[in-house]
């Protein structure tokens, strides 16, 4: 199996049999854990554990194909990272691996992207994978309801409850720290709070917006939605067709661009963007302060990128659209090639193995175009 079409047509054990010699796969099945935690022995042996006990799942029948395929590849990535990132503390003598669901996420969206996955399906496997321990933690938060909200928007409860329940039962533990209660809980209260089966239900986009900034005085509230004006960030890697998507679906609007900017002011893409980014905030300031809409053209393919230009945008009020380009790595190299100003390579790799993808948390509106 190559392909996306293959996996789509493939058994759970086709999948399985796929993976197994995979350098990830083989690195899982190099990796021990912590005895107490996983009595089973290495993480590939859990990761088949866990694929195993999905099958089981009450749950599992009613799923429609693409949502067990969802939850299949969530199993095959959950502890990918761990390989790169496993230590043992020299206080306790534990094994433990730290942030390896950030690890995780970013080696299961490269090899889906080189699988020719579909792009939204590849970053609701991202979130899950990224997301996938929070629900036998719930009671450990301050408040509960919010982080079920919140991550609502990012991932689909259902199978995140699903999932969870799956890698509870998928290992041998001597110390089980992950009761099926606590995941219960986790259910009940995206239950009680309608976000179970769907986002919850902010009373408009800027009470969710704001939700997000922590600005939102209370659930209850619905915040008047009397924009100044709309600011749309157009975002992607060079060569996403970044230009040419807003002159088909934005033709009238002013658009600032760094890409125009680096021009003007002759600087390459590798060298210092102190000037360039001071000369487009004051470019934005200039169309915010005159309460007109406008685009935003730049890579921004950072989660901290973006959220300092919305952080501007917010202080005047505009109402905010992100819009993500992604087509296939190949058309973005060859699209690269053709620019006039053309991004070398070694930045463009580097800004790929950076990619963070907008979620629903970050704007009044997104939108992911692969």
């Amino acid at each position: 199996m190559t392909t996306w079409t293959d996996i789509e047509a493939a058994t759970v054990a086709d999948i399985l049999d796929w993976a197994e010699p995979q350098p990830w796969a083989r690195a899982m099945a190099a990796c021990g854990q912590d005895a107490g935690w996983h009595a089973e022995g290495d993480v590939w042996t859990h990761t088949k554990m866990v694929v195993g006990e999905l099958e089981r799942l009450a749950e599992w029948p009613t799923f429609e194909p693409e949502s067990r395929l969802k939850l299949i590849f969530t199993a095959l990535f959950h502890d990918a990272g761990k390989p790169a990132t496993t230590i043992t503390d020299p206080e306790t003598g534990r094994v433990r691996s730290p942030k390896h669901a950030i690890v995780g996420m970013e080696l299961g969206r490269a090899v889906l992207r080189d699988l020719g996955c579909g792009l939204p399906f590849r970053e609701e496997v991202a979130n899950l994978v990224r997301y996938h321990g929070r629900p036998p933690y719930l009671l450990e938060k301050t408040d509960p309801a919010r982080e079920v909200i919140g991550l609502s928007w990012v991932v689909d409860h259902r199978l995140l409850y699903a999932f969870a329940l799956a890698d509870t039962r998928g290992r041998h533990a001597k110390e089980m720290t992950r009761a099926e209660d606590d995941l219960h809980l986790w259910k009940m209260v995206a239950e009680e709070n309608a976000c179970f089966d769907r986002p919850y239900s902010f009373a408009n986009d800027h009470a969710r917006f704001l939700f997000f900034r922590n600005e939102l005085s209370s659930l209850h509230y619905t915040p008047r939605e009397d924009y100044r004006c709309r600011a749309t960030l157009v975002t992607g890697l060079p060569g996403t067709g970044k230009d040419t998507w807003l002159a088909a679906n934005r033709p009238d609007l002013p658009v600032v661009s760094l890409d125009d900017i680096r021009a003007d002011l002759d600087v390459e893409p590798t060298g210092n963007q102190g000037h360039v980014i001071q000369a487009a905030r004051e470019m934005c300031r200039e169309h915010l302060r005159a309460k007109q809409d406008f685009a935003f053209n730049a890579t921004n393919t950072m989660l901290q990128t973006r959220t300092r230009w919305a952080d501007l945008f917010a202080e005047y009020g505009a109402r905010i659209e992100i819009v993500y380009l992604e087509p296939p790595l190949e058309t973005i190299f060859r699209q690269n090639r053709g620019r006039e100003r053309r991004v070398p390579q070694v930045v463009l790799d580097r800004l790929l193995g950076k990619l963070e993808p907008p979620t629903r948390t970050e704007a009044h509106a997104v939108e992911l175009i692969g």
